[in-house]
């Protein structure tokens, strides 16, 4: 074998052994910052039961700006997701310590109502899940739990505002009390947009949002992600790192619980900084 077929069928080992949870201190390379942030994270490790799941992330998420966040399967980056909403809380065994703040509020304090937190920020999972209920009540559902319409008019109103910032109106319009679960997957994914942006959240979590449906219905949520982004701060978690590229300002590049990378996203997929995140990207691993 030669030196060079040597040198590169001992990389993966190494690379395990480098980025193992005992490896000692780590520093994410790259901008994990900036200078406008919409939600500052810093020192956040997640715990189930015993089981470290993130360690030690530091990160700003910029206001208007579309960060993604990439890494292989049971990396933590979904765990991590879903800790600027409080959604680990669900989880019995869940414990997430460290501070995650949006704008100036600690959303980690006890004392947080999730109820108007998730409000906030708000969540479109993996899953399209409308409601069953119709398309009109699905989008109503949330600004009447939390007040935000007194008169048929204006829910009226946010029903439809809802549903053309979700790139939805035209296709519903004249069937606003047919089920929301009779659409096909890529709509229903579009209804659970608009549900959440009924509510006026300041951010959007997504959590692959577009792996249960087709290339044509995805490409209608990417145009979306762009859309929405003018108005709000969107945070992306995704296993395609082509609509890593395509969405995002930045990606976010998490190993074994560990936020690695953090930088613009062309770098990234054409120069990252560390050599896992290359390692990745080039596919040797993941």
């Amino acid at each position: 074998m030669t030196e060079a077929a040597l040198k590169e069928a001992k990389q993966p080992s190494e690379i395990n052994l480098e980025s193992g949870p005992d490896a000692g201190e780590h520093q994410t390379v790259g901008a994990p910052f900036h200078d406008n942030a919409k939600i500052t994270v810093r020192n956040v490790d997640v715990f189930y039961a015993d089981k470290q799941a993130v360690f030690d992330v530091s990160l700003d998420i910029g206001k208007n700006e579309v960060i993604a966040m990439i890494g292989p399967s049971g990396c933590g980056k979904s765990t991590f997701l879903r800790c600027l909403n409080r959604m680990n809380d669900t989880i019995d065994i869940c414990r997430v310590t460290g501070s995650i703040k949006l704008e100036e509020k600690e959303i980690l304090d006890t004392k947080i109502d999730v109820v108007p937190l998730r409000a906030e920020v708000g969540m479109v999972f993996q899953k399209p899940n409308p409601f069953p209920k119709s398309i009109y009540d699905n989008v109503a559902y949330g600004p009447r739990i939390h007040g935000l319409a007194s008169r048929r008019s204006e829910l009226d109103e946010i029903v439809e505002t809802s549903l053309q910032k979700a790139g939805l109106w035209n296709e519903v319009k004249d069937r606003l009390h047919a089920p929301g679960t009779g659409l096909s997957g890529g709509q229903q994914q579009r209804l659970c947009i608009a549900r959440t942006i009924a509510v006026s959240p300041e951010v959007i979590l997504m959590d692959e949002p577009c792996s249960a449906l087709d290339p044509i219905a995805t490409a209608k949520i990417e145009e979306l992600i762009a859309e929405l982004s003018e108005n709000f701060t969107i945070a992306i978690v995704t296993h395609s790192m082509q609509q890593a590229a395509r969405v995002s300002n930045r990606t976010a590049y998490f190993h074994m619980g560990k936020l690695i990378e953090v930088n613009e996203t062309e770098q990234v997929f054409t120069n990252p900084d560390h050599k896992l995140t290359e390692a990745y990207i080039t596919g040797r691993f993941g």
